[in-house]
């Protein structure tokens, strides 16, 4: 991994290397050293962004409905749509060796983040990723141990451990953006692509935890006992995530999503206090505009229904949504503010074909209780199970274009 990364006049990046060179997809390298390249220490590498020649979007209509701009149709794509349901993504990751060999290697991203769009007519693409990649950046060791999930082997449990964090080095995330590059000229203006983060508030529970909870104890007792160690956290957390939501937008993502999987756990005032004031700060940060169109982006709190009018003025273009939400009660109270994303049950692809199809005509009547429907983006309520059948995929892919194309 690089490290001591920074931004010179030129826009490109300088990084102090040790150990020999890493390979960069889609970037111009230099480097200079005594020596020869092999073995070679303490030499200084630029990387310079390549030059942009994306080719022009074919189909917008995603894009478009996050900016409540009229569509043809109700677009729709599907959270962890490359996953462990599709046969050609397990056989990949096989391959890849482990989910860290797969997600660090932006070929092995690449294949498995167009493998859904191969299989169904998608309206968007979602970088394959996962969110912790930015507590791994920031030195807190991740690692998958077999049947538990993500791990950490340095948590923050204690005062020296949150002083001593810094804030993500972008340097060392590099293989994420070469995978967005890569992506976006795989795609060949397919769909836009959708580059993502999780919250401040949600990194912070894995860094604290260690990994995965079921009450997050360890968040909450310091929130209550030290609850400047955890804005302390948080603040770096959110420097971090605005930093790599803009480079993922440099490297190419036309869209962005803040994922707050965990906020929903918290009351009223904490989550105004530790989850909500900072997703406001990473809206702000990220840029608006790339390659001549505003880049929309999305805010998603899972159980965050009781806070819609709250979320709405975060600064967001759109508002992912859960499925204990009536979507026409969401689109009231939130009125022309946002737009709206979601909300089906993914329990509901275990059903039969006609049964998805008559819920997906359901949440579609839903949102368009008052007539209009330019503003929804279809989507699961949460991540597709590894246990759905592709089918029933293909049922509500279909179900939601024909339901909702426009007379």
């Amino acid at each position: 991994m690089c490290a001591l990364g920074r931004r010179i006049p030129d826009g490109s990046f300088r990084f102090a290397q040790i150990g020999c060179a890493p390979t960069i997809g889609g970037m111009r390298k230099r480097a200079r050293c005594g020596r020869s390249s092999v073995g070679c220490h303490n030499s200084e590498v630029t990387f310079t962004k390549a030059p942009q020649a994306m080719a022009p979007l074919q189909n917008d209509v995603f894009l478009r409905a996050l900016l409540r701009q009229p569509t043809p149709y109700t677009p729709i794509w599907i959270m962890r749509q490359a996953g462990r349901y599709l046969p050609e993504y397990n056989a990949t990751r096989k391959r890849a060796g482990s989910f860290l060999g797969l997600a660090k290697n932006p070929g092995y991203c690449t294949e498995v983040t167009l493998q859904p769009l191969d299989r169904f007519p998608l309206d968007a693409a979602i970088l394959f990723s996962d969110i912790l990649t930015i507590p791994d950046a920031m030195g807190l060791g991740l690692y998958f141990a077999e049947g538990e999930g993500p791990k950490f082997e340095r948590p923050l449990r204690h005062e020296d451990e949150v002083a001593r964090l810094p804030v993500a080095d972008m340097g060392s995330l590099q293989y994420v953006f070469d995978a967005v590059t890569q992506i976006r000229t795989a795609l060949n203006g397919r769909v836009p692509l959708i580059g993502f983060s999780g919250s401040p508030f949600t990194l912070a529970c894995y860094m604290i935890e260690g990994g995965g909870s079921d009450d997050f104890r360890l968040t909450k007792s310091m929130m209550f006992r030290r609850p400047d160690l955890l804005h302390s956290i948080l603040r770096k957390n959110t420097q971090s995530v605005i930093a790599y939501l803009n480079t993922q937008i440099d490297a190419g993502a036309q869209a962005v999503m803040l994922f707050d999987t965990w906020g929903g756990m918290l009351s009223h005032t904490a989550y105004q206090e530790f989850s909500l004031a900072y997703a406001q700060q990473v809206m702000a940060g990220i840029k608006r505009e790339h390659e001549g169109r505003i880049v929309p982006r999305v805010f998603f709190t899972k159980g965050g229904g009781l806070w819609l009018e709250s979320m709405a003025t975060c600064g967001a273009d759109a508002l992912g949504l859960d499925w204990t939400i009536d979507l026409a009660n969401a689109k009231r109270r939130v009125g022309a503010q946002v737009a709206l994303q979601g909300n089906l049950d993914p329990a509901t692809l275990f059903a039969s074909p006609e049964m998805i199809q008559q819920e997906a005509r359901r949440v579609l009547r839903e949102f368009a209780y008052d007539g209009s429907a330019d503003g929804h983006v279809f989507n699961l309520g949460h991540g597709i199970s590894q246990f759905t059948d592709p089918a029933n995929v293909a049922a509500l892919v279909s179900a939601v274009h024909e339901a909702s194309r426009r007379k």
